[in-house]
């Protein structure tokens, strides 16, 4: 198939994202979500990087204006009919994905391949809720978006050979990575990440050093480019603690179980950049 149209589904920090990505590089972009604000949030936030590529010119102004052109906001799932690719963007409850999904089937085109951006949950029991679960597939995004390189590609029990190809022709298309990732909790990059952040808040919880030390020594001792509180802080709390939990609850291994002092900080509402708060201020 020919990409030349994305449907995104949830226009929150990955959708908004996403749509960037896409739009920048020539895809027209059918931008979906219920709430207005948050659309309006994601077309400001789509514009400002534009706008930023624009000083340092990478781009000139016609091409900025082209690529803004691009985004179409909509908030009926029948506008994404003629579109080629969707990527389902919502939050993480399966029950909520899965009431898009099939609302979807009215109005896809036949050979539209359906994708979700899920940090953590199983692709085959998403797709068990979707009447082409061949056409289905996980393509995971980093956060941001534009300024990682890698998308983990997952394929579900009856995702087929022809779904995954235009996973990578997509990939590909956007200048980025893939790696292929077996239906496993969390596959292969959160499964490791999110462990080592949690470990650093174990670190901090049993005091054995405050959060500006923990952080200092991940990225002066491992030179990683931040450390792992401020990490969770822009990654998010409250996701940090999904996907701990969704790791504890899949495979009942004691190492993924979250730090006591991660779940009070969700508890209190400090879930890191979202609320201005966490390990950090903001």
């Amino acid at each position: 198939m020919n990409l030349t149209s994305i449907g995104i589904i949830g226009a929150g920090q990955m959708g908004s994202g996403i749509a960037y990505v896409c739009a920048a590089s020539g895809y027209k972009v059918k931008l979906y979500d219920i709430d207005s604000k948050l659309i309006n949030i994601a077309l400001e936030k789509i514009n400002k990087n534009l706008s930023y590529q624009l000083k340092i010119k990478n781009i000139n102004q016609t091409e900025k204006e082209a690529a803004f052109s691009l985004v179409e906001p909509i908030n009926n799932l029948r506008k994404l009919s003629s579109v080629d690719l969707i990527i389902e963007c919502v939050i993480e409850n399966k029950q909520i994905k899965s009431d898009i999904y099939q609302e979807l089937e009215k109005y896809l085109k036949k050979e539209a391949v359906v994708a979700t951006n899920t940090s953590s949950l199983s692709i085959s029991n998403l797709a068990s809720t979707f009447i082409r679960p061949n056409k289905f597939i996980g393509i995971h995004f980093m956060n941001p978006p534009h300024m990682t390189n890698l998308i983990e590609l997952i394929k579900g029990d009856l995702t087929d050979n022809n779904t995954l190809n235009i996973a990578r022709q997509f990939v590909s298309s956007l200048d980025k990575k893939c790696v292929i990732s077996k239906d496993s909790p969390a596959f292969i990059v959160n499964r490791i990440l999110i462990p080592m952040i949690n470990e650093a808040i174990y670190a901090l919880h049993e005091g054995v050093a405050d959060v500006n030390s923990i952080d200092q020594a991940l990225k002066l001792g491992a030179n990683h480019p931040m450390g792992p509180l401020e990490l969770a802080d822009f990654i998010g709390l409250d996701t940090c603690l999904y996907i701990l939990q969704t790791l504890y609850t899949e495979t009942s291994n004691e190492k993924y179980k979250p730090c006591p002092l991660l779940v009070q900080y969700v508890d209190k509402g400090l879930l890191g950049k979202k609320t201005g708060k966490g390990f950090y201020k903001h």
